[in-house]
């Protein structure tokens, strides 16, 4: 158990995905936090070479703190297929190429799954925190489930229409976004990281 980490009641997003900075303005509205995208300062996006999760989000928080000289919550999370060792794993993004492209990302997968019974896969979630100390946190969220083909669901965002949770029916491209919050393996890392802040006042 850590210490409580104070935070400001405005923070820095670092993202420029609206689906994603929506998101978790919603998963942080219930503690009176709001996050402003990290594009009001910069569009120049940091080069990702971590080898985890975590050093990625450590990556982009540390930008944007750089940047905009406030509190900066990154996210890095991405989609992992067993029967593909993981893939696409930290390079979720980059497979959707630079113009974020995810309905062919998620054709490349199907035919890379063409002929393969094992449709196991998890979504890892890892929030970084850089305060105005430059004081490092991390958090993360799993969650389990299998893919599906063909897509379905205009929810969410990324690769949410080919992935059913685990003791559910529907892919989170399916399901409403208060749905997909109370279960998500963002909203998980966000509880661990709301069961270990203090907002300031």
């Amino acid at each position: 158990m850590i210490n409580r980490i104070e935070l400001p009641k405005e923070i820095i997003i670092a993202s420029h995905n609206p689906g994603k900075v929506r998101e978790i303005n919603i998963l942080l509205n219930d503690i009176g936090i709001k996050a402003y995208p990290i594009s009001l300062f910069s569009d120049i996006e940091p080069i990702e070479n971590g080898s985890s999760f975590a050093e990625n989000a450590l990556i982009k928080a540390r930008n944007a703190k750089q940047l905009s000289n406030k509190t900066s919550l990154a996210d890095d999370s991405g989609l992992c297929v067993d029967a593909l060792d993981g893939a696409p794993g930290i390079y979720s993004a980059r497979w959707a190429g630079l113009e974020k492209d995810f309905g062919r990302a998620m054709s490349l997968i199907e035919e890379k799954l063409h002929g393969i019974d094992n449709k196991k896969a998890y979504f890892i979630c890892a929030l970084a925190i850089v305060n105005e100390k430059n004081e490092e946190y991390v958090f993360e969220g799993k969650i389990n489930g299998a893919l599906t083909f063909p897509q379905k669901g205009k929810m969410g965002f990324g690769y949410d229409p080919i992935f059913i949770p685990e003791n559910h029916a529907v892919t989170f491209g399916e399901m409403a976004p208060n749905e997909k919050d109370l279960i998500s393996h963002r909203s998980i890392a966000f509880k661990k990281l709301k069961g270990n802040i203090i907002v300031k006042k």
